[in-house]
C-alpha cells in the first residue's frame, strides 16, 4: 500500500490562481502527486519480483524517500509559483520585474531538485541488479553495449521531441507505436509535466547525456589501463598489477602508524595475500597516490605526471 505525504492544497490553489484564468480543481494537486507515487510503488514491486528478498528493505526505503521528497518539492514549487503572478494575470502596469527574476531563479533551483528526486526511480530499478565492475573481463564490452542503449535512447527522445515540435501531435510519430504514443500523451497531461511544448523535458535529455558522458569516461579509463606506469619511491615500489586490476604499494619495511593511516585515508587497503597496500587501478588511484608525499620518487616528481595517459593528454593539449 503506497504511503503518501501531505500536499498543500491551499498553496496549490494560490499557485493556480496566480498563473491561470481557469479555476483550480480541488484535490487535483494531491491526485497528481499520488499518481506519481503510485507509479513509483508499482516500479518498486516489479523490482522486488526480480531480485533477491534481501534487497526488498532497500527498495522500500528508496520508494518512501521518493514519495516524501516529491511531496516536499511539489509543495515548495506551489509556494514559489504563488509569490508573483503571471503578467497575463496582473497586467504589465507596475509589474514587479525584480521579484519575478527571483521567482524564476527559485523555480530553476526547484526544478533541479526535482531532477535529482527523479533519479531515485532509476535507483529503485537498479537495486540488486549489480553494476559493471572494472574487474570483469567483459567490462568494456558491457559498457559499450550500455552506451549504445543510452545513445539510442537519446536519439529517440530527440526525434520524438522534434516530431512533436513540427506536427504539434504524437500521432503518426515513426518512433512510437500507437500504444506508446497514447502513454506519452497521458504523461504530458499530468500536472507534473510542466513543459507542454515537448514530450521529453529538458532535464531528462540532460540527465541521459550526463550518463552517456560518464559511461564513455569509464570505457576510456578501462581501455587505457595498460597505459598506467609504476614507479619507485624511497623504501618501496608502486606496481601496476593489471592481472588483479590493482595499484599495489610494496614497502621494504612496514609503514609506521601515521603512514598507514594516510594510506587508509586515500583508499588503500592492506592485502596480506598480495603483500601490498592496494586499491582498484584507475586514474583516481594514481591521483590518490600522488597526494601522499612519501610515495613520491626520490626526485620529487608527482607519480601522476609519470603516467602515459597524462603525457598523452599534455601532448594533445600542446598541439
Amino acid at each position: 500500500m503506497p504511503k503518501y505525504y501531505p500536499i498543500n492544497e491551499e498553496a496549490a490553489k494560490r499557485a493556480k490562481d496566480m498563473n491561470s484564468f481557469s479555476d483550480y480543481q480541488p484535490g487535483s494537486a494531491t491526485a497528481g502527486y499520488q499518481a506519481m507515487v503510485d507509479e513509483a510503488y508499482a516500479a518498486a514491486e516489479r523490482q522486488k519480483a526480480r531480485v533477491d528478498p534481501m534487497y526488498h528493505d532497500k527498495i522500500d526505503a528508496l520508494v518512501d524517500r521518493y514519495a516524501r521528497k516529491l511531496a516536499e518539492n511539489l509543495n515548495e514549487r506551489n509556494v514559489i509559483d504563488a509569490r508573483v503572478p503571471s503578467i497575463l494575470i496582473s497586467g504589465g502596469g507596475n509589474f514587479p520585474v525584480a521579484k519575478k527574476h527571483k521567482q524564476n531563479a527559485a523555480r530553476d533551483r526547484n526544478y533541479g531538485e526535482y531532477a535529482e528526486i527523479s533519479k531515485l526511480l532509476e535507483k529503485i530499478r537498479s537495486v540488486g541488479m549489480g553494476g559493471i565492475s572494472a574487474d570483469d573481463d567483459l567490462a568494456v564490452e558491457k559498457l559499450t553495449k550500455k552506451l549504445e542503449g543510452l545513445e539510442s535512447q537519446q536519439a529517440t527522445m530527440e526525434a520524438i521531441n522534434a516530431y512533436f515540435r513540427k506536427h504539434k501531435t504524437l500521432d503518426g510519430c515513426p518512433e512510437l507505436t500507437p500504444e506508446q504514443a497514447e502513454k506519452l500523451k497521458a504523461d504530458m497531461a499530468q500536472s507534473w509535466h510542466l513543459d507542454k511544448s515537448k514530450p521529453y523535458p529538458a532535464y531528462l535529455l540532460s540527465n541521459n547525456n550526463a550518463n552517456i558522458r560518464r559511461v564513455r569516461q569509464r570505457i576510456e579509463e578501462l581501455s587505457n589501463r595498460s597505459e598506467f606506469a609504476g614507479w619507485t619511491f624511497p623504501g618501496g615500489e608502486a606496481k601496476i598489477n593489471e592481472a588483479e586490476n590493482r595499484l599495489q604499494l610494496i614497502f621494504e619495511e612496514k609503514p609506521d602508524a601515521d603512514q598507514r593511516q594516510e594510506l587508509k585515508s586515500n583508499g588503500f587497503k592492506w592485502a596480506p595475500s598480495q603483500g601490498a597496500w592496494q586499491r582498484q587501478l584507475n586514474q583516481n588511484a594514481i591521483r590518490a597516490a600522488a597526494r601522499i608525499d612519501f610515495l613520491r620518487p626520490e626526485d620529487g616528481t608527482s607519480p601522476y605526471q609519470l603516467q602515459p595517459f597524462v603525457k598523452r593528454e599534455n601532448k594533445e593539449m600542446s598541439r
